[in-house]
């Protein structure tokens, strides 16, 4: 069953899985394939080609697909498009561009994402499970967020970046180095400030977190980072833990370490 309102254009070829709502003037491509239980709503457009996984909804006057703002790109050159996990939220007026060449082809998105109004998601980008975009944050070209990142509002976050899982880079930030995994950003620009304590908390138990917490601050708090990530490493305190250290080493933006300014 499904229910496609009359003004809404269809191109053929397009695939249309179970119980998809298609509402007025909304616009799905030749090469479109939408998962079961999918939304696109009123005036939306899904382009080139875009998977929507299933028990997910485009909302009004989004436009998922269309091509990317690379002066570089050769429209024919390639298949390309945006691929979205399921059950994720992509609200009004959002901007998700297809990938180039340099990335195969695809931005990808993961399941259960909840991306705000009037947020863009460039070319090449690749976000994890779990993202949470607030409105106005903007990633450009090559982006990659691991799962469970939140970017605050009217953040602008740098090509190339790398966000390591579980971080939360505040609002009205602009980043433009890598973030270690579990770290919470703030700032313009934006540098570690502290542990993401309050998403670690929601997912890890008592002993982990605090694994977390003495790795932090042996990693920030003396001597050089990429020493001591290897130290840290070569311990295995915990899959966690060599995960904050194998970003490090494998930084290539570098890591933007909170500087305290000196009152004295």
């Amino acid at each position: 069953m499904k229910n496609i309102h009359p003004s809404a254009v269809i191109e053929q070829g397009a695939i249309l899985g179970e119980n998809v709502i298609i509402e007025p003037y909304a616009y799905i491509g030749k090469n479109v394939k939408l998962g079961n239980n999918v939304t696109i709503k009123q005036g939306a457009r899904v382009l080139a080609h875009t998977s929507i996984g299933d028990n997910s909804t485009i909302f009004s006057y989004a436009i998922v697909g269309d091509i990317p703002q690379d002066i570089s790109y050769k429209k024919d050159e390639i298949i390309s498009g945006v691929n979205i996990g399921k059950n994720s939220v992509i609200r009004e007026f959002v901007t998700i561009n297809s990938g180039t060449q340099k990335a195969n082809g695809f931005t990808t998105i993961g399941d259960n994402a909840f991306i705000m109004a009037y947020c863009h998601v460039a070319h090449d980008c690749v976000l994890g499970n779990n993202i949470i975009l607030a409105n106005n944050a903007t990633l450009a070209g090559h982006v990659e967020l691991g799962d469970y990142v939140i970017v605050g509002g009217l953040t602008p976050i740098h090509q190339f970046v790398k966000v390591g899982e579980g971080c939360m880079i505040a609002g009205a930030s602009a980043l433009s180095q890598d973030i270690v995994p579990f770290c919470l950003a703030e700032g313009n620009r934006a540098s570690i400030r502290s542990l993401n304590l309050v998403g670690i908390r929601r997912r890890f138990d008592k002993d982990e977190v605090e694994r977390l917490n003495r790795a932090y601050k042996f990693l920030f708090n003396k001597g050089n980072i990429k020493e001591n990530a290897q130290e840290l490493l070569e311990k295995n305190l915990s899959e966690n833990v060599n995960k904050m250290c194998q970003f490090i080493l494998e930084t290539k933006r570098g890591i933007p370490i909170y500087k305290r300014k000196n009152n004295g």
